[in-house]
């Protein structure tokens, strides 16, 4: 159960920002864009360059990513956070002190902020909420101590029996290898592993491919070879209706009786259904015509 406590402390560290203002002027401290000088202006929440956050005893600027450094004996500016004595500061009771130096506070003017022996208002700061930046930083430093106890500690709660006893009977040596040990183990036999898996599963897609281009094609054949047939099946019949009704043999023929042969050129004989013969015309004599 731990180590659902891990992801809430993670989330924390980086939603600590706040606005610096100062309980005489009512004015933010500001980083300015173009070199290493401070100002003071209104309070702006949506400035970056208004925002800051403690980084342990140092106050870093959120939109420079500087932090607030001593220059010289009373000067002030922003500087590459490289966790020195001049950067880190003492906060209490709303005042700000170098750590280690000399007891003057960081003091707000017209033209900016500086560093003076005074204790009144010029010299205490709040947060947007009219909080003091004292208690921002003790608010900051709580998640981090039980992040930090979270890590090393070997026990564990027990809600039940309401006394606090040992994890599985791990001592803090293994505790702490056992939090290292993804950091410490070779990747190799598992690089290994997910690179064969990797392998099989392309040769697996690939005869599956194989598979279904021949099942296609032999759906396409077999589906073209239906069309054909049922295309020469149509062409049969319709050579049959092209057909006559009824066909005569050779023997039906001689049956018949023979067509007269005394008609002259140009009548036009029928035939009937009975058997008889007639001309289409009557015949006339040359006289009437």
């Amino acid at each position: 159960m731990k180590f659902f406590w891990l992801i809430p402390f993670f989330l924390l560290q980086d939603a600590a920002a706040f606005l610096m203002k100062n309980a005489k002027f009512k004015l933010c401290l500001r980083a300015s864009v173009v070199g290493e000088s401070l100002l003071l202006e209104d309070c702006d929440p949506e400035s970056v360059f208004q925002d800051w956050s403690w980084q342990g005893d140092s106050l870093l600027n959120r939109g420079t990513q500087s932090c607030l450094s001593l220059v010289g004996s009373n000067g002030v500016q922003m500087g590459l956070c490289d966790r020195t004595s001049y950067m880190s500061w003492d906060c209490s009771n709303s005042l700000l002190s170098p750590l280690g130096g000399s007891q003057s506070y960081l003091v707000a003017n017209k033209k900016g902020v500086t560093l003076s022996n005074v204790r009144n208002l010029k010299a205490q700061w709040q947060d947007a909420a009219d909080r003091s930046v004292c208690e921002v930083k003790a608010a900051e430093a709580e998640p981090d101590r039980y992040f930090t106890a979270a890590l090393v500690s070997t026990h564990t709660y027990d809600p039940i029996a309401g006394n606090i006893t040992l994890a599985l009977g791990m001592d803090g040596a293994e505790l702490e290898e056992l939090l290292w040990f993804f950091r410490r183990e070779d990747p190799s036999t598992w690089n290994y592993s997910v690179l064969a898996l990797s392998f099989v599963a392309m040769i697996l897609g690939l005869v599956l491919l194989a598979l279904n281009i021949v099942r296609n094609r032999k759906r396409k054949i077999h589906a073209y070879g239906g069309a054909e047939q049922m295309v020469q099946q149509d062409e049969l019949e319709a050579k049959q209706a092209l057909m006559p009704v009824q066909e005569y043999s050779p023997a039906q023929l001689q049956k018949q009786e023979p067509v007269p042969q005394d008609h002259r050129s140009g009548d036009v004989m029928v035939q009937w259904k009975d058997g008889t013969v007639t001309s289409l015309y009557t015949a006339r004599s040359e006289d009437a015509v």
